[in-house]
């Protein structure tokens, strides 16, 4: 499955937290065009492939901030489900 994104669309993607450039689950799992539930599941199977600084929980308050502030964000069960973000290197 071939996606045609732009930088642009990319680049709003990405949200500064923690001081961090970083892109959502959601969002990746949309890039790549795989579910968000296989997305976290391949992490979780090869965190040694992952750098420590790569991957962090949003907390509850950076969730619903980033939720109420990007209309793009889908209010449904599984999105955001498990709140990773990746840092952008």
């Amino acid at each position: 499955m071939e996606i045609d994104i732009t930088k642009k669309e990319i680049e709003n993607r990405i949200f500064t937290i923690r001081n961090t450039q970083v892109m959502v689950d959601t969002d990746l799992a949309e890039l790549y065009g795989v579910e968000i539930k296989r997305l976290n599941e391949q992490v979780k199977r090869n965190m040694e492939r992952f750098p420590e600084e790569f991957m962090f929980r949003l907390t509850e308050v950076e969730y619903e901030l980033l939720r109420s502030q990007n209309a793009t964000l889908k209010s449904e069960p599984d999105s955001l489900r498990s709140q990773f973000a990746t840092s952008r290197f």
